[in-house]
């Protein structure tokens, strides 16, 4: 069970629908991907969960959600929603001005900050509503007129130039070293690797390998961009692996811990309750399974 979402960058720049209760079946599992995800909320409300956290966005709120951050979407209530969900390349996003950082660096960076700077809703931005801007977004994709991934790009690039402004305006030093040294195209091979071996014993000296780095440089590099070793990290992603299976089968812990790379039951139980403040077992009965 990977938690990679593959999506063709190359032939699929951007992706543009709508969610409902009628046509998706919340929740969506963890997952990660290369892709920039916008989601606004058009009727009811909908739980997103990242970085450890959890949000309830109602009707009109927007979330960005920033390349390669482990997310879930849930339903907050049993009352019907409607969401558009906004895919894209951060890569093809370009600002004339040199000072302004990569984007995908900017929203990694801003998705680190322990404030809550990726909710929005229409009293954040000029111009249309954000529902006129979503729902515009949707009709370009189906209907693929000429020319409309630039039109559906420069729109977007726009939206992000005012998300920017306003990270700037609320005093956010846009010019930081975490932000300008945020580059970390070298390190995929290796993310994508944890992710399909998890369950199996993980050497950090070959992930720096198949980075192209040596050992202390590929620690520290990883450090840099993710907050925690890589270590840590592999440990992470084997306990998303375990609350998905929790979540979303019957399966015994025994099995679990061995299908996440876990050494044996106990050792799965100590790192869920370290990281969870609870058992796998109080996990399971606390979503009623």
């Amino acid at each position: 069970m990977d938690l990679f979402e593959y999506n063709d960058i190359l032939n699929s720049p951007v992706e543009a629908f709508y969610c409902s209760n009628t046509t998706l079946r919340l929740p969506v599992r963890l997952h990660w991907h290369y892709f920039v995800e916008m989601l606004y909320v058009e009727e009811g409300s909908i739980n997103v969960s990242f970085n450890n956290l959890s949000y309830t966005l109602k009707k009109g709120d927007m979330i960005i959600i920033p390349p390669q951050i482990v997310h879930s979407v849930f339903q907050d209530s049993p009352e019907p929603y409607n969401y558009v969900c906004i895919k894209f390349n951060a890569r093809r996003i370009q600002f004339n001005e040199s000072y302004i950082p990569d984007v995908s660096s900017v929203l990694s960076y801003i998705a680190q900050l322990k404030e809550p700077h990726y909710i929005f809703n229409d009293t954040d931005f000029e111009g249309d509503s954000l529902r006129s801007f979503f729902d515009q977004m949707v009709s370009e994709v189906n209907q693929k007129a000429y020319g409309f991934y630039t039109y559906i790009y420069n729109r977007i690039t726009s939206l992000l130039l005012q998300m920017i402004r306003k990270w700037y305006k609320s005093g956010i030093d846009l010019n930081h070293d975490e932000i300008i040294n945020r580059d970390s195209s070298s390190l995929h091979e290796a993310l994508i690797y944890i992710d399909r071996h998890s369950n199996e014993s993980i050497s950090i000296e070959h992930l720096a390998k198949l980075s192209n780095m040596s050992y202390s440089y590929f620690a520290k590099q990883f450090h840099s961009k993710y907050g925690q070793s890589c270590k840590q990290y592999i440990e992470f992603v084997r306990l998303i692996k375990a609350e998905n299976l929790l979540l979303f089968t019957d399966y015994d812990l025994s099995y679990i811990a061995n299908e996440t790379g876990f050494s044996d039951c106990s050792h799965l139980i100590r790192c869920f309750k370290r990281k969870y403040n609870t058992t796998p077992k109080q996990f399971r009965k606390s979503h009623g399974l």
